[in-house]
C-alpha cells in the first residue's frame, strides 16, 4: 500500500499536467487561427479541472499505475482528457491550420519533457537531501509520461493528432478518403494496446527520446 501511494503521489502531477496542458495547447493555437470555439468553452486555462476526463484522467491512468505498482511490469501508462472542441471550419485556412492545431498538443508535450529533463539534471546535480530522490522520480515520470502522449499522438490514425496532421498534408481526395478512418480510430488503437503492438511501436521510440534527453543535458 506505501508503495501504492508513493506511486501514485510521485506520477499524479505529471500526468495531470501533460494531458492537460496538451488539450489546452490546441484551444490556444486553434484561438489564433480563427476558432474561438475553445475560449468561448472556457478551455484555454491551465486549470486542470477544466480538462479533467473521470475515466481518461484518473480511472484509466489510475488503474495502470496500480496494477503496475502491484504486480510489476513495464505497461505503457497513458491517459486522455477531455478533447478541446475545435471547429475546423471556423479555421482561416481549415486543410492548413488543421496541421498547426493539431501539432500543439503534442509540441507541448515535448516542451514539458524538456522542463522535466531539466529538473531532473537540478536533481541529479544536487547535493543530496531528503528532497532530491523523490524530485528524480518525479522528474523522471514527467519525461516518461510527456514522450508517451507525444508518441503516441504523433501516430497517423485519426484522430490522434497524428491522424489529423496526416489529413492536413494529404492532397484533398486522399486527405477526405484518409479521414473516414476517424470513428475506428479509437478502437484500432485499443486493439493495439491489447495485442502489445503499441507497446512495441512506442517503447523504441521512447528509448530513443530519452536518450536524446539524456545527451542533451548531460545525465
Amino acid at each position: 500500500m506505501d508503495s501504492l501511494i508513493s506511486t501514485i503521489a510521485i506520477w499524479a502531477l505529471p500526468v495531470l499536467l501533460a494531458i492537460t496542458l496538451h488539450e489546452a495547447a490546441h484551444g490556444y493555437v486553434a484561438r489564433h487561427f480563427g476558432d474561438p470555439t475553445a475560449h468561448l468553452a472556457g478551455r484555454i486555462t491551465l486549470n486542470p479541472f477544466k480538462h479533467i476526463d473521470p475515466v481518461g484522467t484518473i480511472l484509466v491512468p489510475g488503474a495502470i499505475l496500480t496494477l503496475s505498482s502491484l504486480f510489476g511490469g513495464g505497461g505503457v501508462l497513458f491517459g486522455w482528457a477531455k478533447p478541446v472542441p475545435v471547429d475546423f471550419s471556423r479555421l482561416r485556412q481549415p486543410k492548413a491550420d488543421m496541421l498547426w492545431v493539431a501539432a500543439a498538443g503534442p509540441f507541448m508535450n515535448f516542451m514539458m519533457a524538456i522542463g522535466w529533463a531539466v529538473l531532473f539534471k537540478i536533481a541529479v546535480s544536487t547535493p543530496h537531501s531528503v528532497y532530491t530522490i523523490p524530485m528524480m522520480k518525479m522528474a523522471d515520470a514527467g519525461m516518461q509520461i510527456n514522450a508517451v502522449l507525444m508518441l503516441l499522438n504523433l501516430l497517423p490514425i485519426p484522430p490522434l493528432d497524428g491522424g489529423r496532421i496526416a489529413v492536413s498534408l494529404l492532397p484533398h481526395r486522399l486527405a477526405w478518403k484518409y479521414s473516414r478512418i476517424e470513428p475506428y480510430g479509437f478502437p484500432i488503437l485499443l486493439v493495439l494496446l491489447f495485442t502489445g503492438v503499441l507497446g512495441q511501436l512506442l517503447w523504441p521510440m521512447m528509448a530513443a527520446f530519452r536518450v536524446l534527453l539524456a545527451t542533451l543535458f548531460g545525465f
